[in-house]
């Protein structure tokens, strides 16, 4: 059973599925169901269609180079039915399908990682910039009160140094 790609959205395409279109230089393409035909027979760029693969990987939503899409690479030759062979590619195949996605899921993590610094960066500006809603007029009330009386003595020892300053000018 040959699971085959589509041509615009990069899906699978499962045998007895999806539209086939050949044109006149016998060129085939497949696709998996007649939205991404229709969006063919338009001249719709798949890379500017945000729903495709091919433009999460230019926007970088997805992984786009990886060494194990090597795996994927269709052949064509004919192989002998070999037990050992056989099970060996299951493994094999198992084995790949486990390191990608492992990569898929430490791509998303750096992705989500970025996402969550801004967010915090937004929140921390957003609360600065609206810190007079957050605060409440009660906080720092003694704290302020203590200041006032601060500034309050120091007029007052401002004042009686002023009144000496001025006595001492008189007595000369």
């Amino acid at each position: 059973m040959r699971i085959e790609t589509c041509y615009f959205c990069s899906s699978r395409i499962y045998p007895g599925h999806g539209i086939q279109f050949v044109r006149n230089d016998c060129k085939i393409f497949r696709f998996c169901r007649s939205k991404c035909h229709a969006a063919f027979k338009k001249k719709k760029n798949p890379r500017k269609v945000k729903w495709t693969k091919a433009y999460r990987k230019t926007v970088g939503k997805e992984l786009a180079v990886d060494p194990t899409f090597e795996f994927e690479k269709r052949r064509n030759v004919p192989v002998k039915y070999n037990r050992e062979l056989w099970t060996q590619t299951i493994d094999a195949m198992k084995k790949v399908e486990s390191i990608r996605q492992k990569r898929v899921n430490t791509h998303i993590l750096q992705r989500l990682r970025k996402g969550r610094e801004l967010e915090q960066d937004r929140d921390i500006k957003e609360v600065q910039r609206d810190l007079s809603l957050v605060k409440s007029p009660a906080a720092g009330l003694k704290e302020r009160k203590k200041l006032e009386e601060e500034q309050e003595n120091d007029d007052r020892i401002e004042e009686s140094d002023e009144e000496m300053e001025a006595e001492a000018i008189e007595v000369n």
